[in-house]
C-alpha cells in the first residue's frame, strides 16, 4: 500500500458551455511513473512489491452471464501489420475496423478480413509528445445516420474531445471532415493524460483522463484530471451525473485508459498505479477512488477499493473489454491479456493471464461480440521491443 497526503491545487477548468480556463498544464514528472514515460519502458517508480491479488469490491448487480471457472485464449489470426503507434480501435457497423496512431495522428481504416489500411486522414491540431497525442476514438450512438466519429487528442494547451464526418465516399485522405471540439479544458502534460472514451449503454459519452502528473487534481471535483467523466454526445453536463453541473461521474483516479460494460450495465476502469499496484475498479458514479491518498486497496478509509489490483511489473493496463463474464485488461509493461472473472458474488475470481510475452505491449483490446476480442500490440511508440509485422491487430477467441 502506498499512501500521498500532499496535495497540489489543481486550476479550476469548465467545458465549453461555461467560461473556460486557461490550463496550467503541469508538466513535473511525479515520482513514480506511468507505463507510457518515454524513459526506461513501463517505469511505474519504485520495484514493484507483492504478486498479483484480486480483492472483492461489491458495485451494483452481478453479472448476468456466469463465466467459466478456467478460461482459454486462442489466436485466431493477425488482422492487420504494419500499424504505427497505434492506440484507439473503433469496429464499424460493417466489420471493418477504425485504428488511431498516436504519433501521426491519422486515423485508418483496416479492411477486417484482408487486413488492407486505408488512411481517412489527418485530425488537425494534435500535439504528440511524452504520451499525448491522438488517443481514444468511438463512433457516434448513431453513426449510422450521422457518420461521425469521435477523438480524444493532446492539443497544445489541453486534452479535447472533438467529432468529425466520415465521408468514405471522398478519395482516401480526406475522408475525415473538419472536428468540431465537443469538450475542452481537461489538463494535458508529459504523462497522465488518459484518453480512452466510449458511449455507454446509455448513449452517453464517457472519458477517462488523467492528473497530467499533478496529483492535486485528483481530489479536486472542480477540475476534470483524473476523473471518469460522462456527457451527452454534444459535450453538456450528462443528466443524472452525480454532482451539479458537472461532467465528472467518478474521482480521485491516477490515469484512466480502460473502460468497459458488463451484461448488467456495470462500468468497469483500468488504471495505473505508481509504486505498488495497477487496478481495476468497478465504477460507481459519485464515488472517491483514492488516489493520491491510497494506492490499490487501502480498507476502511471510504474510498473505493479495486476490484482487483496487480504489482505494476505485471500489467500497467490499459484497453479494456469484456466478454464471457471476464473483464479482459491489455497490459503494456506486463506484455499480457489479464481475465479477470466475475462472480455472480459481485467479486472477482483470481485473475488469469495469457500471451504473456508473445506479443510485447498490449494496448488495446475491443470486444467483437460473442467470444471474440480484437487486440492491438503497443511496440512501435518508442517504448516497447519492435518486432517483425509490428504494431498489429489480433483476432481471439476467448472463454
Amino acid at each position: 500500500m502506498t499512501r500521498r497526503t500532499r496535495r497540489v491545487e489543481g486550476t479550476m477548468i469548465v467545458q465549453r458551455r461555461a467560461v473556460t480556463a486557461v490550463l496550467a498544464a503541469a508538466l513535473l514528472l511525479t515520482a513514480g511513473c506511468s507505463s507510457d514515460d518515454p524513459g526506461p519502458p513501463d517505469s511505474h517508480g519504485s520495484p514493484s512489491l507483492g504478486s498479483t491479488t484480486a480483492q472483492s469490491s461489491p458495485s451494483g448487480p452481478a453479472t448476468a452471464e456466469t463465466p467459466p471457472a478456467k478460461g482459454a485464449v486462442k489466436v485466431v489470426r493477425t488482422v492487420a501489420t504494419g500499424l504505427k503507434s497505434p492506440w484507439g480501435l473503433a469496429p464499424l457497423p460493417g466489420g471493418d475496423l477504425l485504428v488511431s496512431s498516436r504519433g501521426e495522428a491519422t486515423i485508418t481504416r483496416v479492411d477486417e478480413k484482408t487486413g488492407k489500411k486505408t488512411e481517412l486522414g489527418e485530425v488537425p491540431g494534435v500535439s504528440p509528445a511524452g504520451e499525448g497525442g491522438l488517443l481514444g476514438i468511438a463512433l457516434s450512438p448513431d453513426f449510422a445516420s450521422d457518420h461521425m466519429v469521435y477523438a480524444y487528442f493532446t492539443a497544445a494547451s489541453d486534452n479535447r474531445i472533438v467529432r468529425m464526418l466520415y465521408n468514405e465516399k471522398k478519395p482516401p485522405g480526406q475522408q475525415l471532415g473538419a472536428p468540431d471540439t465537443v469538450f475542452r479544458g481537461i489538463p494535458m502534460g508529459f504523462v497522465h493524460n488518459g484518453g480512452r472514451i466510449a458511449f455507454g449503454p446509455d448513449k452517453m459519452l464517457y472519458a477517462g483522463t488523467g492528473e497530467s502528473g499533478n496529483t492535486g487534481l485528483s481530489q479536486d471535483k472542480e477540475s476534470l484530471g483524473g476523473k471518469i467523466l460522462r456527457m451527452t454526445p454534444d459535450g453538456a453536463p450528462a443528466p443524472g451525473n452525480p454532482f451539479p453541473d458537472s461532467p465528472v461521474y467518478s474521482y480521485g483516479h491516477r490515469n484512466v485508459q480502460g473502460l468497459a460494460w458488463d451484461g448488467r450495465q456495470r462500468l468497469f476502469a483500468a488504471e495505473f498505479g505508481q509504486d505498488t499496484w495497477d487496478e481495476l475498479n468497478a465504477i460507481k458514479p459519485g464515488d472517491n477512488y483514492g488516489w493520491p491518498e491510497a494506492e490499490g486497496k487501502d480498507g476502511g478509509s471510504g474510498f473505493h477499493d479495486p476490484l482487483a489490483q496487480w504489482s505494476t511489473d505485471e500489467a500497467s493496463p490499459s484497453g479494456i473489454a469484456y466478454a464471457r463474464g471476464s473483464v479482459w485488461m491489455a497490459g503494456l509493461r506486463g506484455e499480457r491479456l489479464w481475465r479477470v472473472p466475475l462472480k455472480d458474488t459481485e467479486a472477482a475470481a483470481d485473475p488469469q493471464a495469457f500471451l504473456e510475452g508473445e506479443y510485447g505491449r498490449l494496448r488495446t483490446v475491443v470486444a467483437a461480440g460473442g467470444d471474440k476480442l480484437w487486440l492491438v500490440t503497443s511496440n512501435t511508440d518508442g517504448r516497447g521491443n519492435v518486432r517483425d509485422g509490428d504494431d498489429r491487430i489480433l483476432e481471439l477467441e476467448v472463454k
